[in-house]
């Protein structure tokens, strides 16, 4: 018997007042309660109680040890209730990564909603277009856009597709004119969003006939932030691809335009990743099974509203 259980028993003797007693309370034999006493007398090198036939009392050193054995057990106590409901009740910090330009359109509003059905959780999210290690960086949960994820200790949930959009300037557009097609591309000043994603100096639609590669027009500059990219089409540097929520707002106020309407860039896919394990934190597993719940929708509403928006240009 340990030093842990055999204090749990001298406090249980003292409390019943026999080691019988202690011993019906504890399914332990009475001689198994004798050992563990002799045990954390001859660990503690002292006498903890006077016992006789009929009557048992605590030396004064034994006093003084019960009252840290009553500290030292609540606590554990304690402890080993908040550690199993972490299993049950969502509750402590989430860190969660993601990748900025994904994390400000989605992530944010998705962690929102969030800590209204989850209070007890605090959320640290940190934005890098760096795949963090979970383990060793100490995250959580980390949302991944990728075409496909190669083989790794991590548990990952497909959550959904997100897409693109070629998107230019009216000004830009006025001046250069329109690509008729991808191969125009090539005549075209073209912005590189970079993002380990994305092949570089390759864009990759979709469309009618599947997946066609093309290697655009020179480069203004390659910039690794859609929301940064958004900015500099539409101050009529170029023609750029940007995920759908990045381009939306502008679309609909006019001040950028779509090319190439019939084609989309290539979806990629999100992944809600955690480290593996036998026992799950339950705010992981709530948080694993909102992003499940709430962003599917979004994505499909982003796409729908793409695929109508030539009309709503029509109808404007």
């Amino acid at each position: 018997m340990d030093t842990l259980e055999s204090m749990r028993v001298f406090s249980r003797v003292v409390a019943e007042g026999h080691f019988s007693a202690a011993g019906r309370r504890m399914n332990l034999t009475t001689s198994q309660i004798s050992r563990a006493i002799s045990h954390l007398e001859a660990h503690l090198r002292t006498r903890l109680l006077n016992r006789t036939t009929r009557t048992l009392a605590l030396t004064e050193a034994g006093e003084r040890y019960l009252s840290h054995c009553h500290r030292i057990l609540n606590e554990i106590d304690q402890a080993e209730a908040e550690a199993s409901g972490a299993q049950i009740n969502p509750a402590g910090t989430l860190r969660v990564h993601s990748t900025s330009g994904f994390g400000q359109h989605h992530v944010v509003r998705s962690l929102l909603r969030f800590r209204q059905r989850y209070p007890s959780v605090r959320v640290d999210l940190t934005f890098s277009d760096t795949a963090p290690n979970l383990l060793e960086d100490g995250y959580d949960s980390a949302l991944l856009l990728a075409p496909n994820l190669p083989d790794s200790a991590m548990i990952a949930h497909r959550l959904g597709r997100v897409v693109g959009v070629a998107c230019a300037s009216p000004a830009y557009v006025q001046q250069h004119g329109e690509p008729a097609s991808l191969r125009d591309l090539r005549r075209h000043t073209c912005l590189q969003l970079t993002n380990p994603a994305f092949p570089a100096g390759k864009w990759i639609f979709d469309g009618h006939d599947g997946p066609q590669t093309v290697t655009p027009g020179p480069s203004a500059f390659a910039i690794n932030d859609a929301d940064a990219l958004e900015l500099a089409i539409r101050q009529g540097a170029g023609i750029g691809l940007l995920p759908v929520a990045s381009a939306l707002p502008r679309l609909r106020t006019g001040e950028l335009v779509r090319v190439l309407p019939e084609f989309a860039m290539q979806a990629l896919n999100v992944y809600a990743v955690y480290p593996s394990g036998r026992y799950v934190d339950a705010k992981i597993r709530a948080w694993i099974d909102f992003l499940r719940e709430d962003m599917p929708p979004v994505f499909d509403a982003d796409v729908a509203a793409l695929g109508a928006f030539p009309v709503l240009l029509e109808a404007a």
